[in-house]
């Protein structure tokens, strides 16, 4: 039985129920936190939103380890890769995705950061020389086309003024999508999945201090409102401490073809947050596009049939 970050790999039915548990799980939790991220963001500054969640991510996941018994330290052959892997997944799309939301709305955010998967199984050929299925081909190309849908032609129209939004949340998107392969790219991990997120995080909440301390000033946390403390407390725990341990470890579980589509049902989840919490419109185009969406992943994920 092989090993992936110091975990030992289920086999069979059971890693394939594990997988399905882990993909629901962080879609539930990432999705949720669109919602979660704009409430937050009402009142305190990306820098310093970013600074907290990545310093709690640290403190928690590391602490844990700590309590479990796990080492802490890293071998040398993974110091490289874990900065790397976790400036561009952590960081980058952290960073990212925050500015976006600032300039545009949460839904139309949340479509355009899931084009990740057609980044990620692009630069999986390039780098990795995955092979690619035809049914991952029409996966990928229902899931593009149902991302599209949920854009709508608001975004063809936009004018320069409307660009800096999308600009901020493609390039979180790119950033994500080459983490991902280069996660994959590095292959076994030594270190336990929560140590290494953990210690990703510590090293991205660095530059964040540095520019929040800086360039922002966040306000008394006495004064902020119920619904800032509620969207990041849900952004600390449930985002931050529990999902993007889950993501590495789905990572090195499935191909990147795999892993990367499967998070389309992320913005499911984030636009149907949106309009349960933010009041956006449930239309005809939403549901299709939601649909498309959930015929990728299934394509995706269903089990191949043995050839004889």
């Amino acid at each position: 039985m092989s090993t992936r970050a110091g975990i030992a790999a289920p086999t069979g039915p059971r890693r394939d129920l594990t997988t399905l548990a882990l993909i629901v799980a962080i879609a539930l939790f990432w999705g949720g936190n669109w919602p979660a991220v704009r409430f937050s963001l009402m009142e305190i500054p990306p820098f310093t939103l970013r600074a907290i969640g990545f310093v709690t991510g640290a403190v928690m996941l590391l602490g844990w380890a700590w309590l479990k018994g796990w080492p802490l330290a890293i071998a040398p052959g993974e110091r490289l890769w874990l900065a790397v892997t976790g400036g561009f997944t952590i960081l980058g799309f952290n960073v990212g995705t925050a500015f976006g939301q600032l300039n545009m709305p949460t839904s139309q955010a949340a479509i355009i950061a899931f084009t990740m998967p057609c980044w990620a199984l692009l630069l999986a050929i390039a780098l990795l020389d995955e092979r690619v299925s035809p049914r991952q081909w029409l996966g990928l190309g229902c899931g593009q086309a149902g991302l599209l849908l949920l854009l709508g032609p608001a975004a063809w129209h936009a004018g320069l003024a409307g660009l800096a939004g999308p600009a901020f949340v493609l390039g979180a998107a790119l950033s994500w999508a080459l983490g991902t392969v280069l996660t994959k790219r590095r292959g076994t991990w030594q270190g336990h999945a929560v140590v290494i997120t953990g210690w990703q995080f510590a090293l991205c909440a660095l530059p964040m201090i540095v520019l929040a301390s800086l360039f922002e000033s966040p306000g008394t946390p006495a004064a902020w409102q119920v619904s800032t403390w509620l969207g990041l407390g849900y952004h600390l725990v449930f985002a931050i401490c529990l999902a993007q341990m889950l993501w590495f470890r789905n990572v090195n579980r499935l191909s990147v073809a795999q892993s990367t589509i499967s998070t389309l049902l992320i913005p499911v989840v984030g636009v149907l947050s949106a309009v349960v919490l933010l009041g956006e419109a449930l239309t005809p185009r939403l549901l299709v596009a939601l649909g498309l969406i959930l015929a990728a992943v299934t394509s995706v994920m269903t089990p191949r049939r043995p050839t004889t």
